[in-house]
């Protein structure tokens, strides 16, 4: 009887299932996305400063294997986010520039913020790998607000 009333007042402090549910839906969803959006962030930095992105230069950027990078590509034309030519690199289709730019966008407004609470730029950097993948539009838009009112 202790254990059943002690297991009741623990779940008392949860959110309601769904809403957990939700919750962790939404992070993984993020988590599958943030693959997605930092290939088409490299591709586009790597193309802006080589001309090209060659799967070698991606997969030792992102830490990853050369296969995992290959595997992924193919994900990504599949999706219409990139395309492919024999012996020569990657390139973003619209469609994968504009997830490119949106990336980017996300991920200076969070260092920005970062920073604007005191958050040392190196860190703020790291930090925002992270945070700007998992972050709502509600959210974003009121790191917006406070980085303008700064």
């Amino acid at each position: 009887m202790i254990a059943k009333a002690q297991t009741q007042t623990a779940a008392e402090g949860l959110p309601p299932v769904a809403a957990q549910a939700r919750r962790f839906g939404k992070a993984r969803s993020a988590q599958s996305h943030a693959r997605m959006e930092d290939y088409a962030e490299l591709i586009s930095d790597l193309i802006a400063a080589q001309g090209e992105a060659r799967a070698t230069d991606i997969a030792r950027r992102l830490g990853v294997s050369h296969a995992t990078t290959i595997k992924f590509l193919a994900r990504m034309k599949a999706e219409g986010l990139v395309t492919s030519q024999p012996y020569r690199g990657v390139f973003l289709t619209a469609a994968g520039a504009a997830l490119a730019e949106r990336t980017r966008k996300r991920h200076r407004l969070v260092v920005d913020l970062l920073v604007a609470v005191g958050v040392p730029q190196d860190v703020a950097e790291a930090d925002a790998e992270g945070i700007e993948h998992h972050v709502s539009d509600a959210a974003l838009a009121a790191f917006a607000r406070f980085v303008d009112a700064r």
